[in-house]
């Protein structure tokens, strides 16, 4: 098997873990009664205190990551982020987690779209069609499966729903333009470091009532988003964004089975339907 080929695996972990902070995401909210922001601002603390005792081994910065045109591209990052978190904790705190489903569910479809029109800008971008076309139809195939006639509206907290899933497909293209100067995880690092100082501000959550089970939930959340985060950088940079994640969307594969194993969710014909024709969106693609 080719380097490449290996690379494959990287981002399928990453879904794999997708999938678990997913589970575990709805666990800690729904059940442990914790406040969306208090696991938003101690996800990002965990995330940083699980890299800090490696970060000094794996540390690379290029010395261009400082120049004026890359660190607006970095803040642009970062505020992409905060908003998108912003606008989700909106949405989740007045709206049913399934009524806004096929609005989170767009994110990689713009993600998909904004790597397109980036890919005439700039190289680092794929316009290869054998791998363009199955990650829409595999992007649009999740979308659909999501939605559901008799719940969808279109009110003020679906739409920030929306605004958040863009801005979330939006840092992850303009990362793209910068990860190169860095190491996965010395991005990573700097990003979560960012964006904990400036919602910790924002927030000032308090742990005093969390019950240390669910710190440890969190910390295992922080954990995982590691695991995804730098799959996903990885990817990006060895395997190209669109290509990945047309593999990251296997993640909602992994959820429907976890669901129907552990938690006994039956599965309807729109989630097998979709994941079928992502399995083969995504064995296309890498097969071609």
């Amino acid at each position: 098997m080719t380097k490449r080929g290996k690379m494959y695996y990287i981002p399928v972990i990453g879904s794999l873990a997708l999938a678990t902070i997913t589970l575990m995401e709805k666990l800690v909210l729904k059940t442990r009664k914790i406040k969306i922001e208090t696991i938003h601002v101690y996800g990002f603390l965990s995330s940083v205190l699980v890299m800090f005792p490696i970060i000094y081994f794996l540390w690379n910065v290029n010395q261009s990551a400082l120049e004026l045109k890359n660190v607006l591209i970095f803040s642009m990052v970062i505020i992409a982020s905060i908003v998108a978190n912003l606008l989700a904790f909106y949405s989740l705190k007045w709206e049913r987690i399934t009524n806004i489903e096929p609005a989170r569910m767009l994110e990689p479809l713009f993600v998909i779209i904004l790597a397109i029109l980036f890919s005439f800008f700039s190289v680092l971008y794929e316009k290869n069609l054998n791998v363009v076309i199955p990650a829409l139809i595999a992007g649009s195939a999740l979308v659909f499966s999501h939605i559901k006639r008799h719940y969808l509206e279109f009110n003020k907290y679906f739409l920030a729903a929306i605004a958040g899933s863009f801005l979330f497909a939006l840092e992850l293209v303009l990362s793209r333009l910068i990860l190169d100067l860095y190491s996965p995880l010395s991005f990573y690092f700097l990003r979560c470091s960012a964006i904990f100082l400036i919602s910790f501000v924002i927030f000032r959550p308090s742990l005093k009532n969390v019950k240390t089970k669910v710190k440890k939930e969190i910390f295992l959340i922080g954990f995982l988003w590691v695991v995804f985060r730098l799959a996903l950088y990885y990817g990006y940079i060895n395997l190209g964004i669109i290509t990945t994640t047309l593999i990251i969307l296997l993640a909602p594969i992994f959820i429907y089975l976890f669901a129907w194993k552990f938690l006994k969710e039956k599965l309807d014909w729109k989630n097998i339907t979709a994941a079928i024709i992502i399995l083969g969106c995504v064995a296309y693609a890498v097969l071609s």
